[in-house]
């Protein structure tokens, strides 16, 4: 019941994640990226310290700021890595790249806990990789780029985040875990953003709002969500649940800006939601090898 709980919570961030894409996008012309990331995570560091003043007051060792300082270091990354790329590649080859995140997991989980993944996991994992690729590709990859590699290494830190913050979700409290990762994520943010790019920020009331959801309801609430919830589910379970998002974005953009969903991409949105039955029912019970 505890990890049915859990990840029907990753699935509600997932949700709130995607419905909030178009949102960003349109505060973006406003506002440079990484300010905004910075102002994001500051005001959810605010709120979460604020929220969490009494669990704070507990004892709190070296090693218990070294592991979400090092969660939160990835969870910069991914955003740095991704919102950089971005202005090299093109939207669709940043989602698709991007969505590599639920490749990567098993891989990195199977490095820190020296285990390998459920054949059914693998095969989720590939079903809805490819589900991802129709859903948000409109053309071939072609040549690699820089913007490509970018944000490659931006799935690469986004897959980190989920395996330590797996890790250390199961030695630490949710809410110090929450405080400290989101909080080095604003102070990485905040460290980077006046000279990594041309520093612009016009108040219009959609930035504020934008700043004010995506702080509180996607960051603050959604990562303290997942470091509660990896308490109850596997990093692979999460990152294949995070799959979601872009069709959640993609509803979101038909009821708010009338895009259209082609065959192919429901085709994809099919086969993503295949891959996660797959995972959680289960039907090859054998591991690749016997551990």
């Amino acid at each position: 019941m505890s990890r049915g709980r859990a990840e029907a919570a990753l699935a509600a961030n997932t949700l709130v994640w995607g419905c909030t894409f178009v949102l960003v996008k349109a505060a973006l012309v406003h506002v440079s990226a990484v300010l905004f990331i910075a102002l994001r995570f500051g005001v959810a560091a605010v709120a979460l310290l604020v929220l969490f003043r009494s669990a704070l007051r507990a004892p709190i060792t070296r090693g218990m700021l070294g592991g979400g300082a090092l969660t939160g270091v990835f969870l910069f990354l991914g955003y740095f890595f991704q919102t950089v790329g971005l202005q090299y590649t093109t939207p669709t080859k940043s989602a698709f790249i991007t969505g590599l995140t639920t490749v990567l997991v098993p891989f990195f989980a199977a490095i820190v806990y020296k285990n390998r993944p459920r054949f059914s996991e693998l095969v989720g994992i590939l079903v809805a990789t490819v589900g991802m690729g129709l859903l948000t590709l409109e053309g071939p990859f072609g040549s690699i780029r820089r913007g490509d590699l970018l944000t490659l290494l931006g799935a690469a830190a986004f897959a980190a985040h989920i395996v330590t913050l797996g890790h250390f979700s199961e030695s630490m409290g949710f809410e110090l875990l929450s405080v400290a990762q989101v909080s080095a994520s604003a102070l990485s943010a905040l460290m980077l953003f006046w000279w990594v790019e041309p520093v612009r920020l016009d108040w219009q009331p959609l930035v504020f709002w934008a700043i004010l959801i995506t702080g509180l309801l996607c960051t603050a609430l959604a990562f303290t969500v997942q470091a509660w919830a990896q308490r109850y589910t596997s990093s692979t379970r999460t990152a294949l649940i995070y799959a979601l998002e872009p069709v959640f974005a993609w509803v979101t953009s038909f009821l708010i800006l009338g895009e259209s969903l082609s065959g192919r991409a429901a085709g994809g949105a099919v086969l993503i939601l295949a891959g996660v039955l797959l995972v959680e029912l289960k039907p090859f019970q054998t591991n690749l090898h016997p551990s």
